[in-house]
């Protein structure tokens, strides 16, 4: 749903990160309303957290692994063209992970993770959760990155 604060249109705030090893690309399968869809590892931004430390909560949450983020992809905003329906603005980072830390469960939802060359990705449009998946790889692929020095969280929670 459409979200207003002082009269005033709010999109839902989301990270996602973009992680791509020997050609491939960390994805997540998750259940959704609409069966199962691909996304890259991502949530919403919780109160009190940086962008930064949401990315990396939201990829240990969802594939289970430390996310170490290097760069900014890029700032995407995706309005809803249904206004009973959110829209999103997202901050896509472009980092690494380690190994699945032992022990770890993936959250609710999350199916399983996989590493999928871009030509898969692609093959599987009809299953992606958002078109910003493959918006984000795209820019990813074509070498858009910028300095994590864009980012500043001020006052509580304003740590990186």
């Amino acid at each position: 749903m459409a979200t207003t604060f002082n009269g005033r249109w709010t999109p839902n705030v989301t990270v996602a990160a973009i992680v791509e090893a020997d050609g491939r690309y960390l994805l997540v399968e998750e259940e959704t309303a609409d069966g199962l869809r691909l996304n890259n590892p991502a949530g919403h931004l919780e109160a009190g957290e940086s962008l930064l430390q949401a990315v990396v909560r939201e990829v240990l949450e969802e594939a289970a692994c430390d996310f170490t983020p290097s760069h900014l992809v890029g700032v995407y905003l995706a309005p809803s063209s249904d206004p009973a329906k959110p829209s999103y603005l997202r901050f896509a980072f472009a980092g690494s992970v380690g190994a699945p830390r032992p022990g770890a469960t993936l959250d609710e939802g999350i199916v399983r993770t996989l590493w999928l060359i871009p030509a898969q990705i692609e093959a599987e449009r009809a299953r992606h959760r958002s078109p910003l998946l493959w918006r984000c790889i795209q820019d990813h692929r074509a070498g858009q990155r910028h300095p994590l020095s864009l980012l500043h969280t001020e006052g509580p929670g304003g740590a990186f």
